[in-house]
């Protein structure tokens, strides 16, 4: 019955439906957050910067612009249809840019 459902486009009822609406909304709001947070670290580092001025605004905008990506990652992972696919990228994508963090290192 719950295939039958899947393939109609309809949710799945019971329980179910119930945890994985949950793991949907833990996923969209701490994976997103770790994924977002990652991202911003990520591309703060990555760029170009030649004096501690430079280094300050190198941090801040892309922290400035976390919180609309935050945004997009979390309506995307509520609209998009298939839970491993929000889940794959979300926590996927955070980790792969947290183990790129670590392999960088700080900055001298």
């Amino acid at each position: 019955m719950a295939s039958r459902q899947a393939m109609d486009g309809q949710a799945p009822s019971g329980w179910r439906g119930g945890v994985a609406m949950g793991c949907r909304w833990l996923t969209a709001a701490v994976g997103g957050y770790g994924f977002v947070v990652a991202a911003a670290m990520l591309t703060a580092r990555i760029l170009p910067v030649s004096d501690a001025q430079s280094r300050v605004e190198a941090t801040g905008w892309p922290m400035i612009l976390s919180f609309l990506v935050y945004a997009g990652v979390g309506l995307w992972a509520l609209h998009e249809i298939r839970l491993a696919r929000v889940a794959a990228v979300i926590w996927g994508g955070a980790l792969v840019m947290a183990a790129l963090l670590w392999w960088l290192g700080v900055r001298a």
